[in-house]
């Protein structure tokens, strides 16, 4: 118990080893289903039907003109769109271009005959089987078209393709022709309304000019923009804001005249208003004045000349300020002139203002039908155009939208199936599928494969490995390539005996089968040939086993010891080896189950503990039944032998808690039937010395291994040792 408590499990980590331990246990699993599907992909490969391809490879354009027609700089597709090159792949495999391919080459009737139907095939199946043989795909790094057809027949494939590439040629070119005439009749239609419209309304407004009397010379383009009404009002307008620019600048020019003082107004007036007489007084003014100024610097004032002089410059002022007074006189009767004249402009734009709306109120109708019969025309005009550019338009050539640039041929060899691909892919997905499959199944086993998986599990140690096929050590002998791993599995149990006293050992397994009862005979065969004294009981009473590894009678033994029926003397017998003695289970009345659990049980226990060095119990199955919980609980030692491979975790877990339960010193645990060849983690437990003894060389032929049973016999009867 407090070996158990106290181990330490080592900590889980994957490593490409674990995996490669996986594929060399599953093997088989790997090996089977990769040569099943290995086989079957290559029976189908080489029973499927040959198919050949044919490829045809075309050039589509956008639909256009091979020339550029009326009002076009150029013609073309535009540039490279993916959706609509997607969109011809679609329009290829449609049903529009299959169904008149399979029309073309009868193929109702040929595939019905070929696959050996009566009669024909309807369409519908004809095109599900035609649309699984054509292949459209664009070719790597151009914007070309290739059409694959497939078939049993290479000349039927490379027909089909090329089939194909012309229906779709065809249905292009018809379709735009058919759209040009279906849209130049409807350009048709229209015109002819129009024309229709034309008339009536240019009778319209030929009875409004009559009734309003309007020459036919005034504008069409909209009413009363050029009517005499308008043109006198526009003329008449013109005066008036002219006029009235007129009077503003008279205006103003006097009011500021009016303002100025007498020595300004003569500085100003020559300048707004020039005045010859009054510029030729100021010019004898100034004389007057410069000769005065000269006079008075060599005259005095009473001097004739001077007053003379003086009186000339007053008689020339008189002159100016009437002069100015004048002037400004004129100024005002111009202001009054434009003032005049602006009110007359003014009373004839209102005038002819009112005119206009009383006429255009009148004309209206008529304005407003020329305007519609012009736009009307303009609509006729543009349609009659149209119809002419389409016109053109579908006389043009249109070869260019489909080109044929390679056209497809019979294949030499066929390309389905493809023997080397699909044999290389079996291979590969066989191989996968096989490891794959080993992998689900070793992650659905939950059983013990590692000793890391028993260390984690159980937080037990791992006292020894047993590998497989192991044979009974008494008859093979202390040579035996098997006996080190139960020399191991002893040394590790010396080890943990922490009592010399404690030699009493039981060796419990989770479920049957698990080689329990093996190991217990092998285990107590090594400690006998070890020197010590060392009884074996088969205290297995439901199934015991060990009596016919000795072969001997099982007619007494334990039960008969427990039951009082016989002495301990009677009921021990010797085998082959001196230092091993051998307690049969013996016959077990139905009548006395729970034998074990009896107080004679724990006196044997102890006589037997007495008489021997070491004391192995065989138990059954712990989950089984309770006879091996309780010699659990009563022997000094247990150790649980798990088989690699066998019952789940769970199952070898709750066996370890049962053996806890009742209070059992559970040592260890014993790893059994190990496959070493497969599973290299173990090789290093017991592979050493098998190989070790497996390259000695052969024994003498006198040389008889120790212990061993006379040949013949089925059974022996063995001397009791007492």
């Amino acid at each position: 118990m407090e070996a158990t408590k106290s181990f330490n499990a080592p900590e889980a980590k994957l490593h490409f080893l674990d995996y490669w331990r996986i594929v060399r246990i599953r093997k088989t699993v790997i090996l089977a289903v990769f040569l099943l599907v290995a086989i079957t992909t290559t029976l189908v490969t080489f029973i499927l039907p040959e198919s050949f391809a044919s490829t045809v490879r075309i050039k589509v354009e956008k639909d256009g003109s091979d020339v550029a027609g009326l009002g076009q700089e150029g013609f073309g597709g535009g540039g490279f769109d993916p959706y609509w090159i997607q969109d011809q792949f679609e329009t290829i495999q449609s049903k529009m271009i299959l169904y008149q391919v399979i029309t073309n080459l009868n193929l109702n009737k040929k595939w019905a005959e070929k696959y050996k139907e009566e009669g024909e095939f309807h369409t519908d199946q004809t095109y599900a089987l035609l649309k699984n043989r054509v292949d459209v795909r664009q070719s790597r790094g151009t914007s070309l078209i290739e059409i694959r057809a497939l078939s049993e027949d290479k000349s039927e494939a490379a027909v089909i393709a090329n089939e194909v590439a012309e229906v779709y040629k065809s249905s292009r070119l018809n379709l735009r022709r058919e759209q040009s005439e279906h849209g130049i009749a409807t350009l048709r239609h229209q015109l002819d309304e129009q024309d229709k419209k034309v008339a009536a309304k240019q009778e319209m407004v030929n009875k409004m000019r009559e009734q309003f009397n309007i020459p036919d010379t005034e504008s069409p383009a909209w009413y009363g923009d050029n009517t005499p009404d308008s043109e006198n009002l526009r003329h008449t307008d013109r005066l008036r804001i002219e006029a009235q620019a007129q009077y503003a600048e008279m205006r103003t020019m006097y009011d500021q005249l009016k303002g100025y003082s007498r020595s300004e107004l003569r500085k100003a007036v020559q300048v707004v208003a020039p005045d010859q007489q009054l510029a030729t007084l100021m010019t004898d003014y100034n004389m007057s004045q410069q000769k005065l100024a000269d006079m008075e610097g060599a005259y005095a004032a009473e001097h004739p000349e001077v007053k003379r002089i003086k009186g000339v410059i007053a008689q020339i002022n008189v002159q100016i300020d009437d002069r100015l007074d004048g002037v400004l006189a004129g100024l005002s009767a111009r202001v009054a002139a434009a003032k005049a004249k602006l009110d007359q402009f003014v009373l004839e734009a209102n005038s002819a203002k009112s005119n206009q709306v009383n006429t255009m109120n009148v004309r209206r109708p008529y304005y407003m039908a020329k305007r519609e019969l012009e736009n009307t025309l303009q609509v006729r005009e543009k349609l009659s155009m149209r119809i002419i550019q389409e016109e053109v338009e579908v006389a043009l050539p249109k070869q260019r939208i489909v080109q044929i640039i390679d056209r497809a041929e019979p294949a030499i060899r066929p390309v389905k199936p493809n023997k080397t691909l699909n044999i290389a892919l079996g291979i590969v997905v066989g191989l996968a599928i096989g490891v794959g499959l080993a992998f689900f199944i070793e992650y659905l086993d939950t059983s013990v494969k590692t000793i890391d998986d028993v260390e984690r599990a159980l937080q037990a140690p791992v006292m020894g490995v047993i590998p497989q096929n192991v044979g009974h050590l008494l008859e093979e002998g202390p040579d035996s390539p098997h006996a080190e791993a139960y020399r191991v599995l002893r040394t590790n149990i010396l080890f943990s005996q922490k009592d010399p006293s404690m030699n009493t050992l039981t060796i419990v397994s989770a479920g049957a089968g698990e080689g329990k009862s093996t190991t217990s005979f092998n285990l107590a065969t090594i400690f006998a040939q070890n020197g010590q004294r060392v009884v074996i009981v088969d205290s297995d009473l439901r199934r015991p086993s060990l009596h016919k590894i000795l072969k001997v009678s099982n007619s007494i033994g334990l039960t008969n010891y427990l039951l009082k029926q016989n002495s301990l003397e009677e009921v021990i017998q010797t085998t082959p080896l001196a230092t091993l003695d051998f307690l049969p289970s013996g016959r077990l009345p139905s009548s006395s189950m729970g034998v074990l659990s009896s107080a004679q049980m724990k006196e044997l226990i102890r006589e037997l503990k007495r008489r021997y060095d070491w004391v192995f119990f065989d138990s059954p199955p712990i989950m089984g039944v309770s006879d091996a919980s309780i010699l659990a609980s009563e022997v000094d030692m247990v150790l649980q032998v798990i088989q690699y491979r066998r019952y789940p975790q769970p199952m070898t877990i709750r066996a370890k808690q049962m053996i806890e339960k009742v209070g059992g010193n559970l040592l260890g645990i014993v790893l059994n039937n190990i496959n070493m060849a497969s599973d290299e983690n173990y090789y290093y437990y017991s592979g050493y010395y098998y190989d070790y003894y497996s390259k000695q060389e052969d024994e003498p032929e006198g040389a008889k291994p120790t212990g061993s049973s006379k040949a013949g016999k089925d059974e022996v009867e063995i001397k009791t040792k007492y």
